[in-house]
Parts: C-alpha cells; structure tokens; sequence
C-alpha cells in the first residue's frame, strides 16, 4: 500500500497529466485516492444521521465518486488538496440529494413510522431522537453553515490552512501530516490548534458537523 507521501505524489501527477488532457488520468485519480475518500465519506455519514439510517458508506461513495469522475472532465484541481476539496463537495451533494429523497414530501423516511427504530432502551443516547425530530439534514441553515465554514477556512493565514486541509478535508494523522509537510509533530500540533482557536473566534464556537462545539480551550490545551 502507498504511504501517504507516495498517494500525494500519484494524486500530483495524474492531475498533472489531466491538465495536460489525459483523460485516462481521471479513472487513475479515482483509483488511488479511493482509500482515503472511503475515510472522508464514512466521518461525513456520521454527520447525517437520517442519511445513515438508509444508506451505507459504500453506497454513498461510490455515487459520489461518479459525480467526482464527471466533474474531473471540466475540472482538474491544482494539487492534492484541492481534490480532496473537489472530493468532499461531491460527498456533501450526494448527502444533500439523498437527505431530500428520503425526507422530502414523498420520501420514505418523512413517512415512515420511526418511533421504533433505536429505542432509548437498545442504547440510544437520551437527546439522541429528539436531535434527530428536530435537526433536518437538508436544513437550509445548516448549508449555508456549512459554506461558511469552508469559505472561513479558505481565508487562515497560509500554514494554518494548510495543516487544516490536511487533517480536516484528507482525514491524515498528525504524524502523517508532518511527514508530508516535512515538519515536527510539535508543529503541526501548533498550527492546527492555531486554526482552531481562529475558526472559533469567527465562527461563533460552533462548527457545523456532528463533533459538536469547537472550543477555544481546548484548541489552547492541545498546544505544546
């Protein structure tokens, strides 16, 4: 399997072929960065419970790659992390388009008795059905949270966005991402806190994911 500096410089290099107007370089994309969209697919699910309760993470991601593998034909990114980027909107589409299929007017899970489903009693956490009664994954505001997150994250000072894009949109480790950077731990561990600390501050403390609340202190506490 390649090491994640090796899939980074694969991922460089076909899109470098694709600028060039290799087509055959898209299916190539696909195919080595396939591992670590599985990953990026499996914590967005985990965001959308509704979504969850119909649909497995294959399912989503292999839908997501297609439109991925279109939209490669009128886009290529500049490098790695645009992709990841690229890749993560289409996941985001996909959610959204199967959240309104399933919880739209007609669709099954807006008319299908849920009372039932995961009891309290098999383990359910206790606010967990009430969240789930009054949090619609389509939620208008809940998008527009969430392009605002992104468009916020686009605008950190350079390094943090870059320790950002790495360990939010492409999932690495710590340890992977100083590697890939040629950095320490200790580094990393500083600018990502760094980037914490600000989206915060401009953010509210919130981030518009199922993690829950981004907290300055403990952003501060991870520092070295």
């Amino acid at each position: 399997m390649l090491s994640v500096a090796g899939s980074t410089t694969l991922i460089q290099r076909n899109l470098e072929r694709l600028r060039a107007g290799d087509e055959s370089a898209r299916q190539e994309l696909i195919g080595c960065a396939c591992r670590r969209l599985e990953r990026l697919t499996r914590k967005m699910l985990r965001c959308w419970p509704r979504v969850q309760r119909w649909e497995q993470t294959d399912d989503v991601l292999q839908n997501a790659l297609l439109r991925l593998y279109r939209s490669l034909s009128d886009t290529a990114p500049e490098d790695g992390v645009g992709f990841f980027r690229l890749a993560a909107l289409h996941v985001r589409r996909e959610l959204h388009d199967l959240a309104k299929h399933y919880y739209g007017p007609r669709g099954i899970g807006a008319n299908h008795a849920t009372a039932a489903w995961r009891s309290r009693a098999e383990g359910e956490p206790p606010d967990a059905l009430d969240a789930l009664a009054s949090t619609g994954d389509g939620d208008p505001a809940r998008l527009a949270a969430w392009a605002e997150f992104h468009a916020q994250v686009d605008r950190l000072p350079a390094e943090e966005r870059e320790v950002f894009d790495l360990l939010w949109y492409q999932d690495l480790s710590q340890a992977e991402a100083a590697s890939l950077l040629g950095v320490s731990e200790r580094t990393i561990k500083r600018r990502w806190a760094a980037a914490r600390v600000r989206l915060h501050k401009i953010l509210g403390g919130t981030l518009p994911e199922c993690e829950g609340p981004l907290h300055a202190d403990e952003a501060r506490a991870n520092e070295p």
